[in-house]
């Protein structure tokens, strides 16, 4: 719960966002985005979240997003809110006529990491170009807030047969007791998952892929623990449905070396 009310800052290319800017979102909201943590001025996966908003606007709007372009707007934000520890959240819109791509700055308080184990209700749903991060999934939304009303903290997407893809908002990683393993499944490649994939193998632990389903030889149950990660952080997952986890202290002692072995890049 917020206990001081934090100033959202919303520009559009570089200017305080006006009501004809927010019309954008608001009625042309095909576009897509990336969310990144900053901390004293910097971002761990900096260049991953730039390289991510290039090839979605190359397929999206048939044009790049210069990575320079949106490093300045993102510091010019943080300057307009006069901080310098921030959620910050770029989208990238092209409405109808327009030439060029309007960038969206959001400036928010900085995300504080999940405490206790999250609770994952499957549910059978697979999102379109599931490799583009975008806003308004409906569907995602939607199943996100019937896994709240039943008592879980996020819906886990599975695709027919019961393969574990990813969660609403997240990547879900298991552990075998050797490695950590992602599921070989359509998802979103998750910034964090990168650079944990990356620390890990700069420990000698690399990560594998495997088909993970609910049931079954490859099932959930055949794992020692389980983890989510996003921009937000890493966070034990204690049950997939019924299917109960113990908390492996050790295992996140591990990923949160690989994560905090991740340079950290001055915007």
């Amino acid at each position: 719960m917020r206990t001081q009310r934090f100033a959202v800052r919303v520009e559009f290319d570089g200017n305080p966002a006006t009501e004809d800017d927010l019309l954008i979102p608001a009625l042309h909201g095909f576009g897509h985005f990336t969310a990144l943590q900053v901390r004293d001025g910097k971002v761990r996966g900096l260049g991953l979240h730039l390289a991510r908003l290039d090839a979605a606007n190359r397929e999206l709007f048939g044009q790049p997003l210069d990575g320079g372009r949106v490093r300045e707007l993102i510091r010019h934000a943080l300057d307009g809110a006069g901080v310098r520890d921030a959620s910050v959240r770029v989208n990238g819109y092209l409405p109808p006529g327009g030439g060029r791509t309007r960038v969206m700055v959001t400036v928010d308080e900085p995300a504080r990491p999940s405490t206790g184990a999250r609770s994952l209700r499957s549910v059978p749903y697979a999102r379109t170009a599931p490799h583009i991060k975008r806003p308004g999934d409906f569907g995602q939304a939607y199943h996100g807030l019937l896994a709240g009303r039943a008592g879980f903290d996020e819906a886990l997407l599975t695709l027919p047969g019961g393969v574990v893809a990813e969660g609403a908002t997240t990547s879900i990683g298991f552990w075998d007791g050797a490695s950590v393993v992602w599921p070989d499944a359509p998802a979103l490649t998750g910034t964090t998952m990168t650079l944990l994939d990356q620390g890990l193998e700069r420990a000698g632990r690399p990560s594998v892929r495997r088909p993970v389903t609910l049931e079954g030889p490859d099932g959930v149950g055949r794992y020692r623990a389980a983890f989510v990660c996003n921009t937000r952080g890493i966070a034990p997952v204690g049950r997939i449905d019924d299917r109960r986890f113990a908390v492996d202290e050790e295992l996140l002692k591990q990923l949160d070396r690989a994560y905090g072995s991740a340079p950290q890049d001055a915007l």
